[in-house]
């Protein structure tokens, strides 16, 4: 599940581009997509104000689920965290490891090889110098504080209308919009505690005694994972 964001919106699917930090720590939350919890997960705080900002500026219901599969699945958005795991309970544990060159590479990839795209940059230094890479004049770069109670009730997130932004940008330039709908309530079974869904814990990278992981996916691009007691992911073009 580390690279569920990418198996579920293909390369040339993509239309919007939402960055997270790192995916939640708690048992059974993350499953891949950044801000998105399974079925029967209680909705964090943070997508509680993402879907607060949706009705506001959409005019949709807050959803019962914090799904967020079909956003990607059917939608066009890739839902893509700068580090794509986390130490068990302990958030920004993996950051500074070699995954966010690997992210940058990503978002490169895509300001480089499609156009007219909508890149949504939420937080603060962290978030903005993952858009230092991408061209204004070709895509459209929205920048807001983030969504977090914290963050958010500071100023600046609620208001910030980018999502009927992003769907503007993108019937201006001849695509489909977003469709922003969540998959139906449905209970998923829990997840061992030692496993935090999509999370790669420390744990997990032992048990592999530093194997070498290799996956391909659709995009232009082979990611190659090395495994060891202090998780180093090195992505090789």
């Amino acid at each position: 599940m580390i690279f569920n964001a990418f198996d579920s919106c293909p390369f040339n699917e993509v239309k919007v581009v939402i960055v997270g930090q790192d995916p939640y720590h708690e048992p059974g939350q993350a499953h891949g997509l950044c801000f998105s919890v399974n079925n029967g997960v209680q909705i964090p705080p943070s997508l509680i104000n993402i879907y607060k900002e949706i009705e506001s500026d959409l005019g949709k219901p807050v959803p019962r689920s914090g799904n967020l599969e079909r956003w990607a699945k059917q939608g066009g958005v890739l839902l893509l965290n700068a580090t794509l795991t986390v130490q068990a309970h302990r958030a920004g544990s993996h950051q500074g490891k070699g995954w966010e060159e690997f992210t940058d590479a990503v978002i490169r990839h895509l300001a480089e090889d499609r156009d007219h795209l909508v890149f949504i940059l939420w937080g603060g230094a962290y978030a903005q110098r993952k858009g230092a890479t991408i061209d204004a004049n070709r895509h459209l770069i929205l920048k807001s504080p983030h969504p977090s109670p914290l963050s958010a009730h500071r100023g600046g997130f609620f208001g910030n209308k980018h999502f009927s932004k992003a769907n503007d940008y993108l019937q201006a330039h001849g695509k489909k919009t977003c469709r922003l709908v969540i998959t139906k309530h449905r209970l998923y079974p829990t997840l061992p505690s030692r496993l935090i869904s999509s999370n790669f814990c420390a744990s997990t990278a032992n048990s592999m005694g530093g194997s070498l992981l290799t996956t391909s996916f659709t995009y232009p691009f082979t990611i190659r994972l090395t495994a060891s007691s202090s998780p180093s992911p090195r992505w090789l073009q």
